[in-house]
């Protein structure tokens, strides 16, 4: 597969996704990578962090089983057309990176933080002093490097700084382990808080996932962007909520 830097970090990232999500070692392909996730509504995922027509349009042909994604490393109306009946398409990513530092973040008041790592997953939970789920995040240890899953903010909690002191906690918990740096795929939403934090955008991330009963994500094999646009907004579902790296 290609030698460049988007591949490299893209390697790292499932590297530590698999390790957060417990999905199984990725597999090398002549285009990327397979993931074999084990959940009913994503069996499986194939990574291309250099996507080209050919491979994707293979894929596709090749796919009959729901809840099969594409994580495509490109602009959404780049790949969109590429793909044929039945595929969907989800919340777009980023691609993005940190150094990271040693931080001492304060809680809010009326919040507390617990934290703990089992294995190489180490997580932090936000509640009010009631108890109430207010926020969460995890990374995962692969070596020198970590990767921010799973970031979630309720409803009711957002606009309180609760992501940033999920975010800093674990940049702090991951350089304590000895990682110095820090990826993740993050939603629109979380770009601007990650962004706050130094994190730098590498590359857009599309994620296309197949149902068989779904509407074409693609009409025509047009490459119009009015003809991308129309059948994105028609098929994309929400995202699950900021700041969100849940990719």
């Amino acid at each position: 597969m290609p030698d460049t830097a988007i591949s490299e970090l893209v390697r790292m990232w499932i590297n530590g996704w698999v390790v957060s999500r417990g999905a199984s070692d990725p597999i090398e392909e002549p285009w990327g990578w397979t993931i074999d996730v084990g959940q009913p509504k994503q069996v499986a995922r194939h990574v291309l962090p250099e996507p080209a027509e050919a491979d994707v349009r293979k894929i596709v042909a090749a796919t009959s089983a729901p809840g099969t994604w594409l994580k495509l490393f490109a602009e959404e109306q780049e790949v969109l057309p590429w793909a044929g009946p039945g595929w969907r398409s989800a919340v777009p990513g980023f691609l993005m990176t940190c150094d990271l530092v040693p931080e001492s973040p304060e809680v809010p008041a009326g919040h507390t933080l617990t934290r703990w790592t089992r294995g190489d997953v180490s997580r932090v939970l936000v509640r009010t002093h009631e108890g109430h789920f207010a926020a969460r995040g995890q990374i995962a240890h692969v070596g020198a490097h970590v990767v921010v899953d799973q970031v979630e903010t309720a409803d009711g909690h957002r606009r309180k700084g609760l992501g940033g002191l999920v975010m800093r906690t674990l940049q702090s918990t991951a350089y304590e382990a000895g990682a110095r740096t820090g990826l993740l795929v993050g939603t629109p939403d979380g770009r601007a808080l990650y962004a706050s934090l130094g994190w730098t955008v590498h590359a857009p991330m599309t994620s296309l996932w197949y149902d068989r009963t779904g509407p074409r994500s693609d009409q025509d094999d047009s490459s119009s962007t009015s003809s991308v646009r129309a059948a994105a907004n028609a098929v994309r579902p929400g995202p699950a909520g900021p700041p969100g790296s849940d990719m």
